[in-house]
């Protein structure tokens, strides 16, 4: 029996369909692993943190709020409570302080390697710094805030 010119190219249609999906699927892992796991283009900055030893709390306010992504970069699940930040307002990917106003996020409860893992999804110290800040319920958590971008010299 011979296929029909029709259903030949139904099937070589499907099959590059089928090429393209997994290629980019691929790329997507790919790009996943590069910027969350791989050793490779991200080194943490110099020890300007403290050396953590116990559980961290860590306030979120952007992505991480997506369980979905915590998942991802943590390598597991992760429980994390509603807070509030007071003294600041959310500005595209940042915060500013503002007197009177609060952000709305989550509080993660992390191991020291999963603040590793944070960090380096944040790009701690190329592009996101971590400070400690005070929460509106009294408690203490670190918040990722952006870097400023260097001062240009002036040219005389």
């Amino acid at each position: 029996m011979d296929q029909s010119p029709k259903k030949s190219r139904l099937t070589l249609t499907f099959s590059k369909l089928l090429a393209t999906v997994t290629g980019l699927l691929l790329v997507a892992v790919l790009g996943a692993w590069l910027v969350w796991q791989s050793p490779w283009f991200y080194q943490p900055p110099p020890a300007n943190q403290p050396a953590l030893n116990t559980p961290q709390q860590v306030f979120v306010y952007g992505t991480l709020t997506w369980d979905w992504l915590r998942f991802l970069i943590l390598r597991g699940p992760s429980t994390a409570r509603d807070a509030q930040l007071p003294g600041y307002q959310k500005k595209g990917l940042d915060l500013e302080p503002e007197p009177g106003s609060r952000v709305q996020g989550q509080v993660l409860t992390v191991s020291p390697q999963e603040l590793a893992r944070l960090d380096r999804y944040e790009r701690l110290g190329i592009k996101y710094q971590r400070q400690l800040k005070t929460l509106a319920d009294g408690s203490q958590a670190w918040v990722y805030q952006l870097l400023s971008p260097p001062a240009e010299e002036e040219q005389p």
